[in-house]
């Protein structure tokens, strides 16, 4: 059974993508920094008819990202879907993209937020990686942001633009150039690594929930985030590697 490795599953966006590949067929590592919250989405997942386990994974803590993978080491040969999915947005107090100009940010907030949504995915895709190449085409996607693109952030028609979001916005756009450089290194073999941009939807990294969707226009449920994840998680070998990609537009701008 081909199995798939997603860091904060136990929730939103982590946990829609987990269901659809369940749906696929695939065995679901269920990663999260909390054991109750993670031990809940397996429960969840199973209930449902999944195979699914639960990991204890913080990409802040590089003890339990190595433990993850000796664990799932331990229980199959290999490792065919890496997503990294967990991420924060708060840059401050109040909603999670409060508008703090980049000159009051404190670089102590920046740091905090570039441990887990850059270097996070970083460790948690090296720590995998020696699994990931023993799959017969394993498939990397990093769950990226709009808001990190420089050519949508530089579009004054661009809705989004004037949205300020230092820590998140870089990161993300630092994310991006790190899924480029992997799938550099990784040219000459079977794994895909590519960016997906799930778009503004109803989480609570975003600040909305779907109880809200019909009074705030815009924001799209966890499943419609999914998809482009899970296109991108099960890519045939003809498909691209090294992109940016949304369900809507396609191809993102970097």
């Amino acid at each position: 059974m081909k199995s798939a490795l997603i860091t904060g599953a136990n929730k939103g966006i982590g946990l829609a993508t987990a269901k659809a590949l369940g749906h696929l067929g695939y065995k679901l590592w269920i990663g999260a920094r909390s054991h109750e919250r993670g031990r809940a989405a397996q429960a969840e997942l199973v209930w449902e008819g999944f195979e699914a386990e639960f990991v204890q994974l913080d990409v802040n803590d590089e003890a339990t990202i190595r433990a993850a993978g000796e664990t799932i080491a331990a229980a199959s040969p290999s490792l065919d879907i890496l997503i990294n999915n967990a991420g924060i947005t708060a840059e401050g107090t109040g909603t999670p993209f409060e508008a703090i100009p980049p000159s009051r940010v404190p670089v102590a907030t920046l740091r905090r937020i570039y441990d887990t949504n850059f270097f996070g995915a970083v460790a948690v895709t090296q720590a995998m990686l020696p699994l990931l190449r023993r799959a017969p085409a394993a498939r990397i996607v990093n769950v990226s942001s709009a808001l990190g693109s420089f050519g949508l952030t530089t579009d004054e028609n661009w809705p989004c633009r004037s949205l300020l979001a230092l820590g998140y916005k870089s990161s993300k756009a630092a994310l991006n150039m790190a899924t480029v450089l992997f799938a550099q290194e990784l040219k000459d073999t079977p794994i895909k690594v590519n960016a997906a941009n799930p778009g503004l939807i109803a989480t609570d990294l975003s600040g909305a929930r779907a109880e809200d969707l019909a009074g705030r226009p815009g924001y799209g449920t966890t499943d419609e985030g999914a998809r482009i994840i899970v296109r991108l998680a099960t890519l045939p070998a003809e498909g691209p590697s090294g992109g940016f990609f949304d369900w809507e537009m396609g191809t993102v701008p970097w």
